[in-house]
């Protein structure tokens, strides 16, 4: 029976790659007259996009306070996002996410919502829409070349440890059942970390196990993705499920809403930018969440001083980092001055991207960094490290969109690769095709009215008439 009145409950895990996809898809929601309850801790909410007024009547945050350990000193004082947290204590972050669950059985007890949308992490919220008979849907913000990945048949169980991949070496093939030539995989060196996501953590159950149970339990499968850029994985995916499984289409960040911060602050930037040649400057990001080690950030950057490119690099003091000064080589900033430009601390990367100076970006090929990327048309240069980014890699070197970064068998990298990669991408004739089709995939990334009509549309309409629930 068709519902006038939908009520969505957003269950997001405590990181911004998962959170802003979930806070993106609930203005979407919103958009089509859907009433979203967006669950999550008060600073993680606090830190999120502002809510267009207009949409303030739909969409509705809920805050609980992120349960106390019984070992206070583990996380840092006021962690609740895994930015906040380093990266050998993430697992007690989760351990600590779980236990929302107590307060969320009850919030859903009390509103009985027709469905929660749930991520990998939120594994109890299984029960929970079982317990009062709710729709229950898994969001995978990730792009559907990664979820087919871990979807590996016929070896992906997961409920328990031992029946977790039986090699590193099955990590490093893509999936199996392909009808088309793909090297989504991982290397070696990744494996080792991707095999170790199997394993049970302080949290009391491994990621794995986590996505395993929200993927066999939800009615429908929602992907962060589009049958333009990603059909052929999408279509495998729904052999492989057995189950609906839909794309959102690819929440693309809109290009023209007002920027929160000072302009003044980076006027400089802008400034800078307006002098450089159109489509000429690199952007250099790596986000917050990517933990680049002393050696890897310094060879990063002789690598963009020996490419001779012009580029604008959006920097974090680095966690090993005794001050900004210490943060790059010695002599760096002169050495590069009036070639290159570092930008340290918050910068506003959206309007950067869109600024006509800027053709190409290397980055951690992190999905939504790659999404508001080609949304403007750049090259990419990708360097990936940890999660799915390498997943990522391989779909956009297939895809003709990026070229990737040489890398030894253990996954060093020197400035002479970044150097080489940086001029194929921007400037040498060779690099033609790649810039053509980069420009050419903007037509895709960039069309709100194909991701927000079309898909969302459907995604609504799903939500709508998707049976009698439910899970």
């Amino acid at each position: 029976m068709a519902r006038d009145h939908l009520h969505v409950v957003m269950l997001p895990w405590s990181a911004f790659g998962h959170l802003i996809p979930f806070f993106q898809l609930s203005i979407a929601l919103a958009k089509s007259g859907i009433h979203v309850s967006f669950v999550s801790t008060p600073r993680n909410i606090q830190r999120l996009p502002k809510l267009p007024p207009s949409l303030a009547t739909f969409i509705k945050f809920v805050e609980f306070p992120l349960p106390t350990l019984d070992n206070n000193d583990i996380l840092p004082e006021g962690a609740e996002a895994s930015v906040d947290v380093p990266a050998d204590k993430l697992e007690y972050l989760k351990l600590a996410y779980d236990r929302l669950q107590y307060p969320i059985n009850q919030f859903v007890a009390e509103q009985l919502p027709d469905w929660i949308i749930a991520d990998f992490s939120a594994h109890w919220a299984v029960e929970i829409a079982q317990n009062y008979n709710v729709g229950f849907i898994y969001f995978a913000v990730f792009s559907a070349a990664t979820v087919a990945f871990f979807r590996k048949p016929p070896n992906y169980s997961f409920v328990d440890d031992e029946k977790a991949w039986p090699s590193l070496e099955s990590l490093t093939s893509p999936p199996e059942g392909l009808s088309f030539p793909s090297s989504v995989a991982f290397r070696g060196y990744e494996a080792v970390w991707a095999q170790a996501g199997a394993c049970t953590d302080a949290s009391g159950i491994s990621d794995a196990a986590r996505f395993a149970k929200v993927f066999r339990a939800c009615k429908a499968l929602a992907i962060r993705s589009c049958r333009e850029f990603e059909g052929e994985f999408l279509s495998l995916q729904e052999k492989l499920m057995g189950k609906p499984v839909i794309p959102i289409g690819l929440l693309p960040p809109k290009r023209h809403e007002e920027t929160e911060g000072n302009d003044s602050s980076w006027k400089t930037i802008f400034e800078w930018l307006d002098k450089q040649e159109p489509k000429s400057v690199l952007f250099v990001g790596f986000g917050s969440e990517c933990q680049l080690s002393k050696e890897q950030l310094y060879e990063i950057a002789y690598g963009l001083q020996l490419s001779q490119v012009p580029f604008l690099w959006a920097m974090r003091k680095p966690f090993w980092a005794i001050d900004d000064e210490d943060s790059l080589p010695s002599g760096f900033i002169d050495t590069t001055s009036g070639k290159g430009m570092v930008c340290m601390g918050w910068a506003p990367q959206k309007e950067i991207l869109a600024h006509p100076s800027i053709g190409g970006s290397l980055f951690h090929s992190g999905w939504g960094s790659a999404i508001e990327m080609l949304q403007f048309g750049h090259c990419l240069v990708v360097l990936p490290f940890i999660f799915d980014q390498p997943l990522n890699a391989r779909l956009l070197v297939d895809k003709g969109v990026a070229v990737e970064v040489e890398r030894g068998e253990d996954g060093s990298f020197s400035r002479d690769g970044i150097a080489k990669a940086v001029k194929l991408a921007m400037v040498l004739e060779e690099g033609d095709k790649l810039r053509t089709r980069a420009r050419e995939a903007a037509a895709i990334f960039g069309d709100e009215n194909l991701h927000q009509v079309n898909y969302i549309d459907h995604f609504v309409k799903y939500l709508k008439h998707g049976g009698s629930n439910k899970i």
